[in-house]
């Protein structure tokens, strides 16, 4: 079934449902039965859909009390469905999951504030390779092949020891989930404000189970699909500290070095197809064969206008001498970091500088498709033993169908002058005009005032397209043998595991590159941009400065396609590679239960070998490198859970991880460059980055149905990885009589050691049980609210590099604040939810140098969504769903006070200095579903 409206009716009947119902309360996440269930000798919570909210948090919670181990849960309603579109944006509703967004779309999830690549994925409990690589990619994942999501924080033996902060596992569905034939779809439209564009939405679950024998067998397909059609507002900027810049006052500046718009038109989609069947010839066997297949799609046209502030720095003169700070409109300089003609950094007119533009055609392609086969046998008294294998092959296609790229001529006064204000850090609106040459002395002025930026004259430099494809192939081994018995005085399981993975990353790269007036000529393009583009209104929100127009994407993929007819692509050997990482991993495990509770225990050993092979290019000399590496490593852990009542337990664990650097920082990829006395690549010998923690968490589950939580935490780390520019100091890469060891080295590298610590708190309440006993009437049962936040503190020492000291810093990707707040009115076929996110501030990266404008930060980022859904029969309900209310921007920043302190120069901390900012707009959908 499909929900069609027109434009205007949609966008009316839409915003009328919004506003006739955002004065109710709307719904917490819905939580849902973790693994252990199974294990569980008490009945289980039984969804009905009746109330799928209430009905949903009872399951999971009820999980959570029964689990051996710090997890949360994030299950399917009663319908069959997760409260979002995708795994991060559905996980970052439950406590200590904060979420990095890409265009406005969720994408990364951190757990408890820590670094994004210290969360590793899962599905159905085997790890899986991003397409990106360690840092795991949640946005390619929609929520329509869970089941439930299972978030464990606390690691245990049987985890892989990448992981660090925790796991997410996605559990896929089983027909044994439900009884006999089913059926549930979903069909949905929606509209985006931003630019006036669609969304549209479908998922399809078939399964079924069938008498074999004495056994069963079961089976179950299912797919999706998610397109989002967005326009996205954007300016960028990028500071630097000017060396010419030596007057008074020059320690604390910090110049735009070039002011850029990206302006986006894109269209997005998610499609996900999988199988699964389970045979059980009995009750002691079971056998899995499961297949999942996802797809993220991202076709992007950019046009991009960058404003090359800084292209005649050497104009100014490097005098240190104090002068005059009053404005000069014809000034011998182009003005750029001049303050003697009363420019400032946030405010001032640079004349007759160039224009880069950019007409960027990409076509992003990134897939997982992993497959397992399992089988579960119970077999004399206690026995029992788990075997599997997995193939997983991931793909991150990088391709670039077409890049055009147009620049000003090299004389000043065809170019532009551009009077810039950046003193409101949440707007770049330049104004252009033209440039007027004076003589004795040679000197510029602005002359007219111009809206259309593409009268001026840029002509075509050159034309690119780019093949890039990331290839990881995976295998998996497993083998688990368990045994119940008794042991001192508990109920005891031990198990013995063995693992094997061997990932296969592969990364090939080739390019097009036209930059001659003949080549041009043999595919046709023209060199006026103007012969390029459209004639089309502006799409976005943000005050420009300018008018512009749109690059013809129809053109670009004509000229692409003549491109590769024509031309051969030539391999970019400097990002070609081919890294293998083989694990051989045991582990030991036990648990204990008692009346009181439960101890679980043991250790994992894992040793790591890597092999590397990449083309080196040392002063234009190039050639073949393989490196090696091997590490032997032990994760102990020991959870204690006691039952302090019924109802109230008491969770204290140990636990160690090790972050593995990524693929490609340990490929053995390297570039000298002699002119610039640089080298730069991979690093195959750095070492993990290793963290011990532990954990204290109490849990309430308030009777009938509620919960309240509170924990703290605290993790050390050794070896912090970070990017670092240093000297090398090393003499391996030496030839011909060159000394390199003094060069500056780019890449991957292990610092110091420091700390993250924080807290938890987490609560869910519903008023159904207490309104007899407060005298409420009934229709005041439908009200529940949740609430959960964290906190948390990190500090590591960052080496010495260069002019700067060492200093204390954060770990990247962590957030002092992350909290949840939401409510939801449920009752009579009727459920609202309306749920508000934060993030506060986070480290994106470290400056290494004091021509940096310092570390750079995301600012805190925060998201109200509403949804509601009205159940016609017990099969049939609509939907609506309301994103991004507050339509906050993403926006990013430099913060020079730290910089600037560590080397003794005090000066405020400051947001200020913008770095990227980015509108995305408010999105509403509507829809229905059946279930069967």
């Amino acid at each position: 079934m499909t929900s069609v409206f027109s434009a205007a009716s949609s966008r009316t009947l839409l915003r009328a449902m919004l506003l006739g119902s955002v004065a109710a309360l709307a719904s917490t996440p819905a939580f849902g039965e973790d693994l252990a269930a199974e294990e569980s000798a008490e009945a289980p919570i039984v969804v009905t859909g009746e109330r799928p909210i209430a009905e949903s948090e009872a399951a999971a919670l009820d999980v959570q009390k029964k689990s051996d181990s710090l997890v949360t849960v994030l299950s399917s309603d009663g319908v069959g469905r997760l409260p979002d579109q995708n795994i991060a944006q559905a996980t970052s509703r439950l406590p200590g999951v904060a979420i990095e967004r890409d265009q406005g779309q969720a994408r990364y999830i951190s757990l408890r504030g820590a670094p994004n690549y210290w969360t590793t994925l899962s599905f159905d409990g085997i790890n899986v390779v991003s397409p990106e690589g360690r840092d795991a990619r949640f946005d390619s994942i929609p929520s329509a092949i869970a089941k439930q999501v299972i978030v464990s924080k606390a690691v245990t033996p049987d985890m892989p020891g990448e992981t660090v902060s925790g796991n997410v596992n996605v559990i896929t569905r089983s027909a044994f989930d439900f009884n006999g034939l089913h059926v549930q779809g979903k069909a949905g439209v929606g509209y985006a404000e931003l630019g006036d564009r669609r969304e549209y939405e479908g998922s399809l679950v078939v399964s079924d189970r069938f008498k074999a024998g004495d056994g069963e067998i079961g089976v179950l397909l299912s797919g999706s699909f998610f397109e989002r059609n967005m326009i996205t507002d954007n300016f960028e900027i990028d500071w630097e500290r000017v060396s010419q810049d030596q007057r008074p006052g020059n320690g604390t500046r910090f110049w735009a070095r070039e002011t850029e718009n990206k302006l986006y038109r894109l269209r997005r989609r998610n499609w996900s197809v999988s199988g699964r069947m389970d045979w059980k010839p009995d009750s002691q066997n079971t056998i899995s064969l499961r297949s999942v297949y996802t797809i993220f799609t991202d076709d992007e046209a950019r046009d991009n206008y960058i404003f090359d502030m800084d292209d005649k720095q050497s104009d100014l003169p490097n005098s240190s001498a104090t002068c005059p700070t009053t404005v000069n409109t014809m000034p011998t300089t182009t003005g750029y970091a001049d303050v003697c003609i009363g420019n400032t950094p946030l405010k001032g007119t640079v004349y007759g500088i160039d224009i880069n533009q950019r007409s960027t055609l990409r076509a992003f392609r990134q897939s997982i498709f992993t497959n397992t086969l399992d089988g579960t046998h119970e077999f004399g008294e206690g026995w029992k033993i788990n075997w599997l294998g997995n193939y997983t092959e991931s793909k991150d296609d990088r391709s670039v169908v077409g890049e055009a790229r147009w620049n000003s001529p090299s004389t000043r006064s065809a170019r532009p002058t551009i009077a810039y204000d950046f003193t409101n850090p949440g707007r770049n609106t330049p104004l252009l005009f033209t440039t007027v040459q004076l003589s004795s002395p040679t000197r510029y002025t602005a002359g007219n005032a111009v809206t259309a930026i593409d009268t001026f004259a840029k002509p075509l430099a050159e034309l690119r397209l780019l093949d890039a494809v990331d290839t990881t192939k995976a295998y998996t081994g497993r083998l688990i043998v368990a045994k119940d018995t008794s042991f001192l005085g508990s109920d005891a399981t031990f198990k013995l595991g063995f693992q094997f993975d061997q990932r296969t990353k592969i990364a090939d790269e080739s390019q097009i590159s036209l930059t001659a007036a003949g080549d041009f000529a043999t595919i046709g393009i023209p060199t006026n941009y103007n012969d390029f583009s459209l004639d089309q209104a502006f799409l976005g929100a943000i005050p420009m400065g300018y008018n512009f127009r749109y690059f013809d994407t129809d053109k670009m993929r004509q000229y692409a396609d003549a491109a590769r007819a024509n031309f051969t692509f030539t391999p970019n050997t400097a990002n070609i590679y081919d890294v293998r990482e083989q694990v051989f991993a045991g582990f030991a495990m036990g648990t204990l239960r008692y009346d009181w509770g439960s101890i679980v225990g043991g250790v994992r050993v894992e040793h790591v070998k890597n092999r590397g092979i990449a083309e080196a290019d040392i002063a234009g000399t190039t050639g073949l490198v393989t490196a090696e590496a091997s590490q032997t490593l032990a994760f102990p852990s020991l959870h204690v859970n006691y039952n302090l009542a019924e109802d109230k337990k008491f969770r204290l664990s140990f636990n160690s991880g090790a972050a593995r650097a990524d693929y490609d920082q340990i490929r053995p990829n390297v570039t000298v460059n002699d002119a610039n006395l640089t080298i730069s690549g991979g690093n195959p010998g750095v070492k993990p980055e290793r963290a011990y923690g532990v954990d204290a968490y109490f849990e309430w589950y308030v009777r009938p149905q509620g919960y309240l939580m509170a924990g703290v935490f605290y993790k050390k780390v050794e070896d912090v990885l970070y990017s670092q520019r240093r000297t090398f100091n090393s003499d391996v890469l030496n030839s011909g009589g060159v000394d390199r060891s003094q060069y500056t080295f780019t890449g991957i590298t292990n610092g110091g050691d420091g700390r993250i610590f924080g807290f938890e708190v987490a609560a869910q309440l519903q008023l159904e049980p207490c309104t007899e006993s407060l005298g409420l009437p009934d229709f005041m049962g439908g009200f529940g609210v949740s609430a959960n936040l964290t906190y948390n503190d990190s500090e590591v020492t960052k080496p010495a590099v260069g002019d700067v000291p060492a200093r204390k810093v954060r770990l990247p990707g962590t957030s002092d604040w992350v909290y949840n707040l939401g409510a939801y009115y449920e009752k009579y076929g009727l459920s609202l939810r309306l749920q508000y996110q934060r993030r506060s501030t986070w480290l994106d990266g470290y400056a290494d140098d004091l021509t940096d404008a310092g570390d750079t930060y995301w600012a805190a980022d925060d998201e109200l969504d509403f949804s509601a859904r009205y159940a016609i029969t017990k099969n049939f309900e609509v939907y609506f769903d309301a994103s991004n209310l507050l339509n906050k921007p993403g926006r990013r920043y430099s913060e020079p006070g730290n910089l600037l302190t560590a080397t003794g120069t005090p000066t405020p901390h400051t947001d200020i200095y913008t770095i990227e900012y980015e509108r995305f707009g408010r999105r509403y959908a509507a829809g229905v579903r059946v279930n069967f």
